[in-house]
């Protein structure tokens, strides 16, 4: 049976410490379900974070580069894909996803949650801030779903798989 894939999206330069803490425990636990982690591949912010977390639990992580730099890439991603895409990579993010979990947000990370409505990818928004909340409930209601804590967002993730 095929791995499930969890794509974890979120700012790079632009993560809080927050969003930074979520997403290296959200790494963890997606590892810790056995399911493979995908992530935009860079050492910055929410990428790395999550990468870093997986691996600390022994996972098995996947990133989608925006370009062919590998300079860029996060030491903690096992297996790297250089799309020289630039932005366009996010349509691969969410299509290789069986659900996206946003942590925080920015405009790479809305037009991936955009992406994955237009594409019918489950998707979860982890403490959505009330802007994002709003957009997201107003367009995407039923299928952006809204959680405060990681356990909830790892319970959705299950119940979004079977």
């Amino acid at each position: 049976m095929r791995k499930k894939v969890i794509g974890v999206m979120g700012a790079g330069a632009g993560a809080t410490p927050e969003n930074i803490a979520d997403a290296y425990e959200l790494g963890q636990a997606i590892a810790a379900n056995d399911w493979i982690l995908l992530t935009g591949g860079r050492a910055a912010g929410v990428m790395e974070a999550a990468s870093r977390g997986a691996k600390a639990a022994n996972g098995l992580t996947l990133g989608i580069l925006p370009n062919q730099d590998t300079q860029d890439i996060s030491e903690f991603v096992d297996i790297a894909i250089y799309t020289d895409m630039g932005n366009a990579r996010n349509n691969i993010n969410v299509l290789s996803s069986d659900v996206i979990i946003a942590v925080g947000m920015g405009m790479g990370t809305a037009s991936e949650m955009a992406l994955a409505v237009k594409n019918n990818t489950p998707a979860i928004l982890l403490k959505p801030d009330p802007e994002t909340f709003v957009f997201f409930t107003k367009f995407a209601a039923p299928q952006v779903q809204n959680v405060m804590t990681i356990d909830a967002a790892i319970a959705l993730t299950k119940t979004l798989l079977t």
